[in-house]
């Protein structure tokens, strides 16, 4: 870490603890409901495959049956993924680090908060690959 003082979110205009908790929280919720959306899609391709004997080696259908099932498993995955992204962004706002680079303690550009709310590195080091290239 460098010697780069710690990044206060409400140093940037628009950008107040309680706003950046409201887009992360909102962001939360999404991801959420999107969660439970696929879920929900993930259940109905497993009940359909139940009601026919399904043979994904031998039947023509079965091929597409497993890409959806790996696909919809993949987007959750991937869900669940940025909702730990954001659970992990939420405490860093609470401890008042969220918007300092993890890996040399520069502060986070406001625009890249902007566009990934759960970044945990600069500009420069997600460049560089130093960290969770987030």
């Amino acid at each position: 870490m460098s010697d780069s003082p710690r990044h206060d979110p409400k140093e940037h205009s628009g950008s107040t603890s309680a706003g950046v908790r409201e887009r992360l929280a909102a962001d939360r919720a999404d991801t959420l409901a999107r969660m439970a959306a696929l879920g929900r899609d993930f259940d109905g391709i497993v009940a359909a495959n139940a009601l026919v004997a399904v043979d994904d080696e031998h039947d023509p259908e079965g091929g597409t049956t497993a890409f959806e099932r790996a696909h919809v498993t993949s987007l959750l995955m991937q869900a669940r993924g940025h909702l730990e992204e954001l659970d992990r962004a939420l405490e860093r706002l609470a401890h008042g680090e969220y918007g300092t680079c993890e890996s040399c303690g520069a502060a986070i550009p406001p625009e890249r908060l902007e566009i990934r709310p759960a970044a945990t590195t600069c500009v420069a080091c997600a460049r560089r690959g130093t960290a969770d290239r987030t």
